[in-house]
């Protein structure tokens, strides 16, 4: 059985760096160390006396510790994983322009009144699910013992369980709407005939060659997939 930091250096680096941000923030507030004021998504402080990090570090706080932080680290650690491992495999430019397009979708969301969130750290969370969930549509996935169904239906069962727990509707909707948004894009419009208009840009490419970051990209075409039954996960591209 391998050692929590064996574990740690195992996983894939978006994955690891987003779970190690969502961490520190989490630890850091916590112990009053990080006012949680100035990593809020507030619109006005960012146009008025441009406090542009703002728009990047709502992303990293998942709440405080609770079982419900628990659980968000929880679907990082599995979901944002597997899929960084998976579809995902040797191309770690793809995955981060998914979560940078997520990220930007759910801050154009987020000016919406319904879904306006100082924090948007859980929808990304709920993002990354989603189009796990479109990627392992026949996995089997069991909800606290109690209940099994297909991993393609998992993103709304979480949504039904967050209402029954009292937890705000908005941000899983927001991530709901991101996953499926690139999804479409990327994977549904492209195999319907279309053209992929979300290909991830050069510098993106260049920047991640350049700092090493995660395993090198593979040349050869993949395998498209053969899932049998009434869903089915992407075909599986190069350069998508």
């Amino acid at each position: 059985m391998s050692s929590p930091a064996e574990f740690y250096n195992s996983l894939p680096p978006i994955s690891k760096a987003y779970g190690t941000l969502c961490f520190v923030a989490t630890t850091a507030a916590t112990l009053k160390l990080l006012p949680i004021y100035y990593i809020a998504l507030m619109y006005e402080e960012v146009f008025y006396h441009l406090q542009v990090w703002r728009l990047l570090t709502n992303f990293i706080f998942l709440g405080p510790f609770s079982i419900n932080f628990g659980i968000r680290l929880l679907m990082i650690l599995r979901y944002g994983v597997q899929l960084e491992n998976g579809p995902f495999n040797r191309r770690t430019a793809d995955f981060l322009w998914m979560m940078i397009f997520g990220a930007s979708t759910l801050l154009v969301l987020s000016a919406i009144p319904f879904f306006q969130s100082y924090f948007m750290g859980v929808s990304l969370v709920f993002m990354l699910l989603y189009v796990w969930s479109r990627e392992f549509p026949n996995a089997t996935i069991n909800i606290y013992g109690l209940v099994q169904l297909k991993a393609f239906y998992l993103p709304w069962a979480m949504l039904a369980m967050d209402v029954i727990f009292g937890s705000p509707l908005g941000p899983d909707l927001c991530g709901i709407l991101a996953g499926h948004l690139y999804y479409f894009l990327t994977v549904l419009h492209p195999l319907a005939g279309g053209r992929n208009i979300l290909q991830t840009p050069m510098w993106l490419r260049k920047m991640v060659a350049r700092y090493r970051i995660g395993a090198p990209a593979n040349t050869q075409p993949q395998p498209g997939s053969n899932t049998s039954g009434v869903f089915r996960g992407r075909s599986y591209r190069v350069g998508g």
